[in-house]
């Protein structure tokens, strides 16, 4: 009785699926975790690329915490990728010895992709070993498969015969016997009967070469000249094709592609230009905003946390803004108003998100933006934290700039672009002229959604918030 389940696990391990249930007896079906135990389970599992975020298309090795051979253990990282937006740990979901890396560093593979194999003992590693073999032999496999393709191709010159046809440029369909205009021409030059002129041409059509072997002339090597430089003048136009469409590189100039990062800004602002977006710029007074910041600046407060919590406070009065068009044909109000920062970073641009700043203090919202750049730096964001922005605020006035336009990002309804506060001569309404520090802010919106009225009574409220600040300490 003891020995009879060990050759039923077996069995119905090696049996199809449809019939595995057969062959278990009625009374276990319902036992599932001794059904669970007695399936043999496979030796050798893949690591796969994972996908780190929506926009996420393949990934980058940056280094393998596990080498060949290491044991691990479930929830260990065990190599750390590169996504569009970050680094970050990828841990395994199972024990093992980690028995063959199939992406080393520094190589990318596209999402989904087997990155290393997973042995589950020692007696499995050759297993994984040989799997690892076949899967880099199937690569050039793959590769190859083209080759009839490009056989079929390579024997297409030397297989045609009639190489000399190819001299005549235009040639068109006929039988036997239907000589060209200029085989014509010969044969009433030397006397040559065309019905007794067996042509070499395509369809069977006489050629002048034919008409002069007729005659008995020695053929000519002009036309054979022609013949051979018609493919060589056809070599280069068709590589010309290419050639033209790739602008020369400059002399001197070194081509450095694109970091992951930099090939996803890339794609998303291109994605932009398909966007009808309009700009509205508005000058604001911030001379009680300086008092502010000089105020809470020693707290660690900077000025791109109060401009964030100025912004939350107007997208609360206007819901419309904070709204985002993904699909063009309908838009989503945002319950939430996450506010996101362009951040400049090493080798690229990332803008970690301050998640419900409308509802956060300004202190809380500077302890969580100091963590955010931390990190972003670090390149150890994770996707929630770059990816969920519902509006964007790029602040270069820092480096002086007084105006400048943003680009709107894929997925929002609108972007805040804020220069630089400088003291300006400002007339009142009783023609008396005063200095006041005055900042420039321009916003980029998504006309679908947001029109010229919407975005106006928003920068009339974000104003009003900046020029009368003190509900930004509430």
């Amino acid at each position: 009785m003891a020995t009879a389940p060990a050759p039923l696990s077996l069995s119905a391990s090696t049996l199809p699926a449809r019939l595995r249930a057969a062959a278990v007896p009625a009374g276990a079906r319902g036992r599932q975790p001794r059904r669970g135990r007695m399936v043999v389970r496979a030796k050798i599992r893949e690591i796969f690329m994972p996908a780190l975020s929506s926009t996420m298309t393949e990934g980058k090795i940056v280094s393998w915490s596990a080498a060949e051979g290491d044991r691990v253990a479930k929830g260990d990282a065990v190599v750390v990728v590169e996504s569009d937006k970050a680094d970050m740990d990828v841990e395994t979901f199972h024990d093992g010895i980690v028995a063959a890396v199939l992406v080393a560093a520094g190589e990318s593979a596209p999402v989904g992709a087997p990155i290393a194999l997973l042995a589950e003992s020692e007696e499995e590693v050759p297993l994984a070993l040989a799997k690892a073999k076949e899967l880099s032999n199937g690569q050039p496999q793959q590769a190859a498969a083209p080759a009839p393709v490009e056989d079929a191709v390579a024997a297409t010159p030397p297989s045609p015969p009639p190489t000399p046809a190819a001299a005549p440029a235009a040639v068109a369909a006929g039988t036997k016997g239907i000589a060209s205009p200029q085989a014509k021409k010969l044969a009433k030059q030397h006397r040559v009967d065309l019905a007794k002129v067996t042509g070499t041409g395509p369809y069977g059509r006489i050629t002048p070469e034919d008409v002069e072997a007729a005659a008995g002339i020695q053929p000519k090597p002009k036309p054979a000249a022609v013949a051979a430089a018609s493919p060589t003048v056809a070599a280069p136009s068709a590589a010309a094709v290419p050639q033209a469409a790739v602008l020369p590189p400059v002399p001197g100039a070194t081509v450095v592609p694109f970091t992951t990062m930099q090939a996803a800004v890339s794609k998303n602002m291109v994605e932009s230009l398909a966007v009808p977006a309009f700009r509205v710029g508005y000058p604001i007074v911030t001379d009680k905003l300086d008092e502010l910041y000089e105020k809470v600046k020693p707290k660690g407060v900077t000025m791109t946390v109060l401009l964030a919590k100025a912004a939350a406070m107007a997208l609360a009065q206007h819901p419309v803004v904070n709204a985002s068009c993904r699909d063009g044909k309908s838009f989503t109000y945002n319950s939430n108003i996450n506010i996101a920062v362009a951040v400049a970073i090493d080798g690229g641009l990332i803008t970690p998100v301050l998640q419900d700043a409308d509802k956060l203090d300004i202190y809380l919202l500077s302890q969580n933006w100091k963590d955010l750049v931390k990190k972003a730096r670090a390149k150890q964001l994770q996707p929630n934290e770059y990816s969920s922005g519902t509006f964007t605020l790029s602040n270069l006035g820092m480096f002086g700039v007084d105006r400048f336009d943003a680009i709107l990002p894929p997925g929002q309804g609108a972007i805040m672009a804020v220069g630089a506060s400088k003291p300006t001569v400002v007339a009142d309404k009783d023609g008396f002229f005063s200095v006041k520090s005055k900042m420039l802010v321009n916003v980029t919106a998504d006309h679908r959604i947001v029109y010229g009225a919407d975005l106006a009574a928003f920068l009339q409220t974000f104003a009003k918030i900046i020029e009368d600040p003190e509900s930004l300490t509430l």
